[in-house]
């Protein structure tokens, strides 16, 4: 990817090396066999707010900001759209123009401290998420927003920037693990300020994701794992193999969690404790909640009578 920059904020090399790193396997992983070009310009809060409010008709700052020149038809995105991409040729570069990025560094700097990862995983993550959009890839709707978040992440694991180290997973439970993050972005957690996401797997290979939802009471709060729970039993599945649990920081089940999800794992459930810049953790339920009290307990034939 031949990246043209526009440095109106300082950045050290090896966060724009991380980048280029990055920007090249968009092109490998889209399997886009042509030469393509971008602008990306770094600069502070001040001026991608001036942008939003100049372009987006939004006054105030943002991360990150794509412009692209590529039109794809519904669906598609630059992989499977070759003879777009051509149109957009330059004959000054030798390459097809795919549109301009901006990046706020101060943003950047502050997700990754919020987020617990490096500079490098943020800044390339934000050039890669730029990228996707670049590409025809999009996030207003669900299936959509699956589908870009599972390229962000293959293109930043190809790059050793993946969000989560440690464990090498089935891609079973990855889908689970990126299925937990996506719900932690819907977390309503106004008063902790703590996002935590949960995915379930049942026994019919379904998943069912929830998040923590906070209330004003504070005893109506909700956590992640039994919303997810709550919401597969009310589709009729009662029974669980696996549950991924996402944080910015490892968040393991409450007690009240831990019983909730026994009631409805008749085998040993498979727990995935999951945070960027942490080592994922896995166990299993009877791990954590030892002699559990659950439905066999109560299924004696003195009680059948």
């Amino acid at each position: 990817m031949i990246i043209q920059w526009i440095k109106d904020y300082p950045l050290n090399d090896f966060l724009l090396s991380a980048m280029q790193e990055a920007a090249d396997q968009c092109l490998v992983q889209e399997e886009i066999p042509l030469k393509c070009s971008i602008t990306v310009r770094i600069c502070d809060d001040d001026q991608i707010q001036k942008i939003n409010a100049e372009y987006r008709g939004m006054d105030r700052s943002t991360d990150v900001l794509s412009f692209p020149t590529v039109s794809y038809p519904q669906g598609l995105t630059a992989g499977k759209c070759v003879n777009r991409l051509r149109s957009e040729y330059d004959d000054e570069t030798g390459a097809c123009y795919l549109g301009d990025i901006i990046i706020s560094v101060p943003h950047m700097i502050a997700q990754a401290h919020e987020y617990n990862h490096s500079q490098a995983r943020e800044a390339a993550y934000l050039l890669v998420h730029g990228i996707c959009h670049l590409m025809g890839y999009d996030h207003i709707a669900p299936d959509e927003k699956r589908n870009m978040r599972r390229m962000e992440e293959k293109i930043l694991e190809a790059v050793s920037l993946r969000r989560v180290s440690g464990t090498d997973f089935s891609p079973e439970e990855t889908e689970l693990i990126e299925a937990a993050f996506l719900a932690m972005e819907n977390s309503y957690s106004p008063y902790s300020h703590y996002p935590v996401g949960a995915a379930i797997r049942t026994n019919d290979e379904r998943v069912f994701t929830g998040c923590n939802i906070e209330n004003a009471s504070f005893g109506l709060t909700n956590c992640a794992e039994r919303t997810a729970a709550f919401k597969a039993v009310s589709e009729g599945a009662c029974h669980f193999k696996a549950i991924a649990i996402a944080g910015r920081k490892p968040s393991w089940p409450c007690g009240a969690c831990r019983q909730v999800l026994h009631e409805f794992s008749p085998g040993d459930l498979k727990i995935i404790i999951v945070a960027p810049g942490y080592e994922a953790e896995t166990c299993f339920l009877s791990d954590l909640l030892p002699h559990a009290f659950g439905p066999n307990d109560l299924n004696t034939e003195e009680q059948k009578k």
